[in-house]
């Protein structure tokens, strides 16, 4: 009888393999971190082939850790750092060229011309996404576009295109396989939301071959098997979801009004709207948060460019830590009368300000500051982010959206961040006993489309809290600090920003 879920998290900075038991409790957790390429300001990618080897690293790792073999894996089930391309050939199974990440901004000029040839509301009606770099489709026509023949090759059909998930599927089911879940769909700009189906009047605006893209599912579904000679056997891959939809359902968010927030290398919030999608007044994206047996539910989101990556940029920009887990006593020996901001705009501006040009700043520096007070600036820059994103969701969703946050993702072991949050915020926030929420969804996903999970009711009640910060700072404490925030942003964004904010 087999025994584990096993649940493939292919992140920003790093691969992980989680292995879960058949009572989603973690048996063993494998990880490996691969290089970032950084080829002019503003532009990030990966190597496909690190992507590749690392999941395929860390999954044989996980296994061995318990002694298992292919034969005692349930199902897969596959999360992912979104809207990062790759386009391959579909005969060799070769990259074109390296992946481009999600944080990359070097389509943001074209962003900005079909913004002013009026086309963003089209996109918004139909995908639930603004004009932004940020997403799948811009990138996709960038690389037909630099690499020599790729866009004769896709008008013969010759290329495939993919988030990672998609590009991860066709590989471990040998090429079999070209297909993403309704998440992953719902970043590319080309997703019709409401339809439930790629658009073809998105893919002619953005130049891109409906040939490319690949067949669109169910988050829990049998996409395939894997390749024998990967895991010593053919194990099914049942689950697919985006690293961010996978936290919502990891954290069991199937009601609406529920809200989670994820704090990794950015830091994304998504809020259950439910079967009916809601449009934002307020610059937040309207996206798919899962799809089951057919049936969309809806989230408002706000995404957070930089969260972590401020940590990782004391640690490898500045040299101030030499551990991330510095910096939460760090920040807690700061000087309380320096007001030091970090606004960490260092690839642009997510929401709601959608300011792509945008750059990071220090204020109110003085000759006593130092890594105490940076470090505190670094993780309150955080907290400010997401001040912003709830603000934005009460506007489009209505006061009970800021009733609780839960929250995961690796900055969330800070109990000074955490507190800090709730202050910020003023509301409780709730960190559950489970802090891997975006693996454990991909491993739910993957168990209820082998027909070994429960329905989402019983999983829910399965959530369980680890601690729950509530609120300490005064009032006129928070809103005088958060006014200061605004206040430093204000005094980076252009004229046009404002407007657009």
């Amino acid at each position: 009888m087999t025994s584990y879920l096993l649940a493939i998290d292919q992140g920003t900075t790093s691969t992980r393999a989680i292995l879960f038991h058949a009572d989603l409790t973690i048996a063993a957790v494998a990880q490996r971190e691969f290089p970032q390429h950084y080829p002019a300001s503003g532009w990030v990618e990966h190597d496909p082939e690190d992507l590749w080897l690392t999941t395929v690293e860390t999954m044989r790792i996980a296994i061995a850790q318990v002694g298992a073999r292919g034969a005692d894996i349930a199902a897969i089930g596959v999360t992912n750092q979104r809207e990062t391309t790759v386009v391959w050939e579909r005969e060799s199974g070769r990259p074109i060229h390296r992946a481009i990440v999600w944080q990359d901004r070097r389509t943001a000029s074209w962003c900005e011309a079909l913004r002013r040839d009026g086309l963003e509301g089209a996109f918004v009606r139909r995908t639930g996404l603004l004009l932004d770099p940020y997403f799948s489709g811009t990138k996709i026509a960038w690389i037909l576009d630099h690499v020599e023949g790729a866009r004769a090759k896709a008008e013969r059909g010759e290329l495939a295109f993919g988030t990672v998930d998609s590009f991860l599927l066709w590989r471990l089911t040998g090429g079999r396989v070209h297909a993403t879940d309704a998440t992953n769909a719902s970043r590319t700009l080309l997703f019709d939301i409401h339809e439930g189906d790629w658009s073809e009047a998105l893919c002619e605006v953005l130049r891109v071959p409906r040939s490319m893209l690949p067949e669109v599912r169910d988050c829990a579904f049998h996409f395939g098997t894997t390749d024998e000679a990967i895991l010593d056997g053919a194990i099914a891959i049942s689950g697919i979801a985006g690293d961010q939809q996978s936290a919502i359902v990891g954290q069991a968010c199937f009601a609406p009004g529920m809200m989670k927030s994820t704090y990794g290398t950015g830091c994304f919030a998504l809020l259950n709207t439910g079967a009916t999608p809601v449009l934002s007044r307020n610059r937040l994206l309207t996206t798919i948060a899962y799809q089951l047996g057919g049936r969309r539910t809806y989230a408002l989101e706000g995404a957070i460019f930089v969260a972590g990556a401020a940590v990782q940029w004391l640690r490898d920009g500045l040299g101030v830590i030499e551990r991330a887990d510095q910096t939460g006593s760090l920040a807690d020996a700061a000087d309380p009368n320096q007001d030091v901001l970090l606004v960490p705009a260092f690839v642009g501006l997510g929401a709601p300000y959608w300011a792509a040009d945008v750059r990071g700043a220090l204020f109110g520096l003085t000759r006593a500051t130092g890594p105490k007070e940076l470090a505190r600036a670094a993780l309150e820059s955080v907290c400010y982010q997401t001040r912003d994103l709830l603000e934005a969701m009460r506007g489009d969703w209505g006061t009970e959206a800021s009733t609780i946050l839960r929250v995961d993702g690796g900055m969330v072991a800070s109990d000074w961040t955490m507190q800090c949050l709730a202050d910020l915020l003023g509301v409780p926030v709730d960190r559950p006993t489970i802090a891997e929420t975006t693996a454990l969804g991909a491993a739910y996903l993957a168990g209820l489309g082998a027909g070994l999970c429960p329905e989402p009711a019983a999983f829910a009640r399965r959530w369980q809290l680890e601690r729950r910060f509530t609120p300490r700072m005064a009032q006129q404490t928070r809103e005088r600090k958060y006014a200061a925030w605004k206040d430093a942003v204000c005094r980076l964004l252009t004229p046009a920003d404002r407007h657009g904010a």
